[in-house]
């Protein structure tokens, strides 16, 4: 009787090393190995995809604060959980994927999650999340996990690259097709993560049947009558026992004993036998075929524009002779567009009608009632009330300018040009250590910092990530700060405007080139994806601006309320006046500012359009000098504490920590120098 040495059963992962089990024979007389208990009662979740689909800021969106590292057993692959939202569950994010039958370190990671319980409770479901882009890449993966059994969710992630590009997919029919229910996110705008969440209560096995070729069928079935049912589907099993996979092999130890695994490892030989030239690239081919078919049945793709007047201008904005006066006009158009009309127009029209026209004297009415002079300062004190400095400022000055931004950003992404002011702009970013992907994260910093430092995920080099993300924490004014900025610069004159983002735009430069020569490491050459271009469609801009405005608000607007609160608070219990008589002095002394600076200066630390909106609250202090000095500081001071959050999260700790002290000391450095170079060359903005 054959016999497979305790060396070999080893090497397959299917006996952990120190066994003292001397040989397993083919007999099937071997001791079965107790199998571990269940842990806890909560569902446990594993969120898989292939790489860079987004399922990292997908899992930031969904679960809590309590993130942890825990190492895959026999592997040096760490994997992050924490809980979900609201406590019902546990979530797993596992690395980027490419195949079940892939034999790298990352992919057998992620499959003894699946199959085993050695880092915690097993697994109850998968949520698969999906690239938009690359449907019939996510539909593969998903079809593959699918025949583990175990209960899926689809989650179609950024959906708003593929409007960008003309596809449009039919989820309704999808979920008809897979028999799963299917979502879709945009995650950086937390777009679609509640739904998300909520539709874990009704996951289910992927519906979705079709035929093995007749031998893999055939072993299939083998493997069955072997096994019967357990906890993961036999199926699935069984394609792995194909490829001699280690993890499916324990499993079938744990779960059956080690007589089943005898008894698979002959009919996987007999299998080899009848079928000696089978091919590894056989099944996973089988899936991508598949996966086609179905991503053809719900996906519309718009033909690229064959308009020869599109082409050429697509040409020009690549050449530098004509790609820069084109920027420039662009810039032009979204300063006017969102300054002029948004900042402008669309602010003092909610200000009039709605706010000091109705919304003020409607509330006046009620807190005059009040006979708390505290309660009726907390909601309507001019300086520090939640409805003048929370509200309004949320609703009446941010929401206004950043739908304009967002329309103004759709039609760009729409229209294919910003992969084009990559091209436009390389061999700039050369000088900085990047190569022109590296706009695509700095052009995102305008519309939120945290979603940027996000997608520094798509450069190739841990420094080109270590400088893009150095450049946005420093440099990078949001859309929401850029609002009020923009606001708050309106009645001074253009010179004002011109210094501020001339100097910002001039730190770039500077802070890219000097960060290029101190960080080791080195670039690498440009290769992206140039859609061609297009006129954007109105309609799915205006929606798509419009969903973002609305997820925007939604987490902004309890910050803004509850940042005047804290304030509010702070101020009554003496701390503001504190702070004032200690650093108030250095701030005046060392920047020129006003003392009152200080609790500008607070309300950025906790998001930054609610400092800049304290600032255009206290503007008739600032003379229009300070102003300029005071916008400087707040941009290069630190966003907000998400993307410090996020920051540490993507960077690790030593970078995060070097980056925090760069950008605090610089900060103070650029404020105090231009404010004394203005005094000096007698430059007041007046």
């Amino acid at each position: 009787m054959k016999c497979i040495s305790v060396h070999k059963m080893k090497v397959l992962g299917v006996v952990p090393a120190g066994s003292d089990r001397k040989v397993i024979c083919r007999n099937g007389m071997v001791k079965e190995q107790n199998k571990e208990g269940k842990k806890g009662e909560e569902r446990v979740y594993a969120l898989i995809g292939n790489m860079n689909v987004g399922k990292t800021a997908i899992f930031s969106r969904i679960t809590g604060k309590k993130v942890r590292s825990v190492n895959v057993p026999g592997s040096t692959v760490v994997v992050h959980t924490a809980p979900l939202k609201g406590g019902k569950g546990q979530v797993y994010d596992m690395p980027g994927l490419v195949s079940i039958f892939s034999e790298n370190e990352d992919e057998r990671a992620a499959r003894e999650v699946v199959f085993s319980e050695k880092i915690g409770r097993a697994v109850d479901g998968i949520i698969v999340v999906a690239d938009a882009k690359n449907l019939k890449r996510s539909l593969a993966i998903a079809l593959q996990y699918g025949e583990f059994g175990l209960p899926m969710l689809f989650n179609i992630n950024m959906m708003d690259e593929a409007v960008s590009r003309g596809i449009e997919i039919d989820t309704a029919r999808l979920s008809q097709l897979l028999g799963i229910e299917v979502t879709t996110t945009i995650a950086p705008e937390g777009m679609g993560t509640r739904d998300l969440t909520v539709r874990l209560a009704d996951l289910r096995p992927l519906g979705f049947t079709f035929s093995l070729p007749p031998l893999v069928n055939r072993f299939v079935r083998d493997i069955e009558e072997v096994l019967g049912p357990g906890r993961i589907g036999t199926r699935g099993v069984a394609l792995l026992l194909l490829y001699w996979d280690a993890g499916a092999l324990n499993y079938v130890r744990e779960n059956f004993g080690l007589e089943e695994v005898d008894r698979c490892l002959q009919r996987v030989h007999r299998f080899y036998e009848d079928e000696p030239n089978f091919a590894s690239h056989t099944l996973p081919e089988l899936y991508t075929v598949l996966a086609g078919r179905i991503a053809d049945r719900v996906m519309i793709v718009e033909p690229p524009s064959k308009s020869s007047l599109l082409m050429k201008v697509g040409d020009m904005c690549t050449a530098f002779s004509t790609g820069i006066p084109i920027a420039l006009v662009v810039l032009a158009a979204m300063y006017f567009f969102i300054g002029e009309f948004g900042a402008t127009f669309l602010v003092d029209m909610l200000n009039e009608k709605v706010f000091e026209g109705m919304l003020f004297p409607l509330v006046s009415r009620f807190t005059d009632g009040l006979a708390s002079p505290f309660l009726r300062d907390m909601i309507m004190d001019p300086d520090f009330g939640i409805l003048p400095t929370g509200v309004f400022l949320a609703l009446g000055l941010v929401l206004p300018v950043i739908f304009c931004f967002y329309i103004a950003f759709g039609i760009l992404e729409d229209s294919g040009y910003l992969p084009r002011i990559s091209i436009l702009l390389d061999n700039v970013f050369q000088k900085m250590g990047l190569n022109g992907k590296g706009v695509i994260p700095l052009v995102m910093g305008f519309s939120c910092v945290t979603m940027a430092l996000l997608t520094t995920r798509v450069l190739n080099t841990e420094k080109e990530k270590n400088i893009v993300s150095f450049l946005l924490y420093l440099c990078m004014p949001c859309a929401p700060l850029l609002a009020v900025m923009l606001i708050i610069l309106e009645p001074l004159p253009f010179s004002a405007t011109v210094a501020v983002f001339g100097i910002i735009a001039s730190q770039v430069l500077v802070a890219g080139y000097s960060a290029n020569k101190i960080l080791p490491g080195v670039r690498t050459p440009l290769f992206l994806e140039i859609p061609p271009m297009r006129l954007p469609k109105p309609l799915a801009v205006m929606k798509m601006a419009a969903a973002k405005t609305y997820f925007f608000m939604v987490e902004a607007l309890p910050v803004f309320v509850l940042a005047s609160l804290v304030v509010f608070l702070f101020q009554r219990a003496g701390g503001l006046a504190l702070l004032e008589r200690t650093l108030g002095p250095v701030i005046h002394e060392v920047m020129g500012l006003p003392e009152k600076s200080v609790q500008v200066f607070i309300k950025t630390m906790i998001r930054r359009e609610s400092g800049a909106a304290e600032l255009e609250h206290l503007r008739p202090i600032y003379s229009n000098l300070q102003l300029v000095v005071n916008l400087l500081v707040m941009t290069f001071l630190a966003p907000c504490i998400n993307s410090f959050i996020v920051l540490f999260k993507e960077r690790g700790l030593k970078a995060g920590m070097a980056i925090n002290v760069a950008v605090f000391v610089y900060a103070i450095l650029v404020g105090s120098l231009a404010h004394h170079v203005f005094l000096y060359f007698g430059v007041t903005f007046s």
